[in-house]
């Protein structure tokens, strides 16, 4: 473990927890945390705390390698990259992270990529694997023309869908968005839900002491909701889960909800609450209850929400589930890019 220009953590053992606990090194963590305020990419999964979470629950093993790149004393960006067995990566896992990228200031995007990938080329690595890059990211615009000068190799390919709604400023206008069918049809959801006895939704503040019984009351309806779900909840992603749910909640930025139907929960989401974005992270619901559409009408809500809280964009990551799109979204893209020396 060495730190040049920032950190540099070659140790198996140690994570991205241990490195940011040590005092030496709150700076850099400052730094990537001002840098993302800079960065038209600007997500929660490139941040500090996501990343330490995952490092931390996961303990991938191989080479940390995070160094804050700059021209002078001017910050121009972040590389995150773990390296095992010859290949380097984001730092994380994209079943889990629905958008990779590096923290680069708006603007500096040439000149970071060009200092970065000088840096990451003297690395030990034969494979550059770089994924769920969102289609507007300038590392899509910039790394192919800098990897081809060094003699690199790359390919870029198309990998999945993330549909997102623009919000208007209030719900009404919010429906006035939506297909005549698709509007029509919300509205005769909530008309039948409303017919079959009380129901509400609530959010839930987790916290340190509650995570695992509030979780735990996810975990099953998420499971339930689908075979896929119930073999991707692990013991290991289920505590990502409850790790990610407690980090981020002491930041005001992990919301949780349940629809009840006379007090009972048949239907839950996870949302993000980052920056002027609301992102569907994950969700899950009783199928006993599916003729009411729970599921659909319980994130209709949490859209809701968003539009009070002034939010600009309602993200629902990664999938072209069709009640996606029935609630307004319009596609966008990720992309993986592999590069080659």
């Amino acid at each position: 473990f060495q730190a040049e220009d920032g950190i540099r953590d070659r140790s198996p053992s140690r994570g991205l927890g241990d490195v940011y606990k040590r005092q030496e090194h709150q700076q850099t963590v400052k730094t990537w945390e001002t840098i993302l305020t800079k960065c038209s990419m600007d997500t929660i999964f490139i941040t500090p705390v996501w990343q330490s979470t995952w490092w931390k629950r996961f303990s991938p093993g191989g080479d940390l390698f995070i160094e804050v790149v700059s021209d002078g004393d001017l910050d121009l960006g972040v590389v995150p990259l773990q390296i095992t067995q010859g290949v380097a990566s984001f730092i994380g896992d994209s079943d889990l992270y629905d958008y990779m990228d590096f923290p680069v200031v708006s603007g500096k995007e040439d000149l970071f990529f060009s200092k970065a990938l000088e840096k990451i080329n003297t690395l030990d690595w034969h494979t550059l694997k770089l994924e769920s890059i969102f289609e507007d990211s300038p590392t899509l615009e910039f790394i192919p023309d800098v990897a081809r000068k060094l003699g690199m190799e790359i390919e870029i390919n198309e990998s999945d869908k993330t549909p997102l709604v623009s919000l208007p400023v209030t719900w009404e206008d919010y429906l006035l968005q939506l297909r005549k069918k698709d509007r029509h049809e919300l509205r005769r959801k909530f008309r039948r839900l409303n017919a079959n006895g009380d129901n509400n939704q609530v959010e839930v503040s987790v916290n340190a002491e509650n995570v695992d019984s509030v979780m735990e009351e996810f975990f099953d309806l998420m499971a339930l909701s689908g075979e896929n779900k119930s073999i991707f909840l692990d013991a290991g992603n289920r505590g990502f889960f409850k790790d990610i749910a407690t980090a981020l909640s002491l930041q005001g930025q992990f919301r949780l909800f349940f629809l009840e139907i006379e007090g009972t929960k048949v239907a839950t989401c996870i949302c993000f609450d980052y920056g002027d974005k609301f992102l569907l992270y994950n969700s899950g619901y009783d199928p006993e209850f599916s003729t009411l559409s729970v599921g659909l009408l319980n994130k209709a809500n949490t859209i809701a929400t968003a539009i009070e809280l002034s939010k600009k964009q309602y993200n629902f990551l990664k999938g072209t589930e069709r009640y996606k799109y029935h609630l307004g979204a319009q596609e966008t893209s990720v992309f993986d890019i592999n590069i080659g020396k």
